[in-house]
């Protein structure tokens, strides 16, 4: 029997809150018998839904995506966003979940719930759908860093990759502009040097290509190239499912085609879809932090809070801790 996992989730977070986010917690709980849920916001909304394994805390402000992120976690002390980080930080839940405000929600992470002591700089961390999951991080935390915050998402990577995928050695890797030792600036040939002379799972540097190819098992990076490379992938990945439907609906034998190859392509919908995965982790926060996408459809929210779940079974802010603390 899994261990209960206490998530807590702004519930007036993304653009189709409230009612999405009831819908994702709804299907949440009927696929995990051992979650429980703290949905925070107003209580109008929120409370008829409330259940044995479903409490509402009323909150009466909420944080929009324009504000200012660490202005508005200071200031908005009764917002659902900030009350569901509190909660956390109080131990009353293990984690919790936002599809608001990338900024807040980091800025949440950072001053509410904290960072796990030794841990320089928290970074982003999503699964990227390709030929086999890869752990890609940094998504936007961190814009500018030094060769030693690389070093240290390499190891939170490898924490994340052992909890959620199951991997014993999780293969490391440094996006790069080229695969030989003295490609890119000075910050990737240093970081290159520093994870080669202390990550025995290192493999050296990847490319642009490599993303989904899987050949590694964790991709680091900086957090504006990651970024801009996270919103490439998904921009495309949209584009070419897009054209691919028009042109299996283009005739009347394509449809025909189309309808054969029917489970195969929800197969393929399915892996490359975000709302599969949901939610991405802050890791190096001393609480599970998980955001999630702004745009997050039921399934979406659904998908981030069991993420959170079992981010939090696994034990993933300890296995962090301690991977950092044996190389301080």
């Amino acid at each position: 029997m899994d261990i209960t996992a206490r998530i807590s989730v702004d519930g007036l977070g993304g653009d189709l809150a409230p009612q999405a986010v009831i819908d994702g917690v709804r299907r949440a709980l009927e696929r995990d018998d051992a979650l429980e849920v703290l949905l925070t916001g107003p209580a109008d909304a929120l409370s008829p839904f409330a259940g044995p394994r479903l409490k509402v805390h009323a909150t009466t402000e909420a944080i929009t995506m324009g504000e200012h992120p660490v202005q508005a976690v200071r200031t908005r002390k009764d917002s659902s966003l900030v009350v569901a980080a509190r909660l956390v930080k109080d131990g009353q839940a293990d984690g919790f979940f936002s599809a608001g405000s990338t900024g807040a929600c980091l800025a949440a992470g950072t001053l509410i719930v904290g960072r796990i002591p030794g841990v320089l700089r928290p970074a982003i961390a999503v699964v990227l759908p390709g030929k086999k999951p890869t752990v890609f991080l940094d998504t936007g935390a961190n814009a500018d860093v030094k060769p030693a915050y690389l070093f240290q998402y390499a190891q939170m990577g490898a924490a994340y990759a052992r909890a959620i995928l199951d991997l014993e050695a999780p293969r490391l890797a440094l996006l790069n502009i080229g695969e030989e030792d003295s490609k890119g600036n000075k910050l990737a040939q240093e970081a290159f040097e520093l994870m080669g002379d202390k990550l025995p799972d290192f493999i050296g540097n990847v490319e642009g290509r490599d993303l989904l190819a899987g050949v590694a098992d964790v991709i680091v990076t900086d957090g504006f190239t990651g970024n801009v490379t996270l919103k490439t992938l998904e921009g495309s990945s949209s584009y070419i499912l897009g054209a691919l439907r028009d042109a299996l609906m283009a005739s009347t034998i394509s449809k025909l085609g189309a309808l054969a190859l029917k489970r195969q392509l929800s197969g393929l919908k399915a892996r490359l879809d975000p709302d599969t995965y949901g939610g991405a982790p802050l890791l190096g926060a001393a609480g599970l932090v998980c955001i999630g996408h702004g745009s997050s459809s039921a399934e979406a929210v659904c998908s981030g809070i069991l993420v959170a779940a079992k981010a939090v079974r696994a034990g993933l802010v300890a296995r962090i801790a301690s991977q950092v603390s044996s190389s301080s």
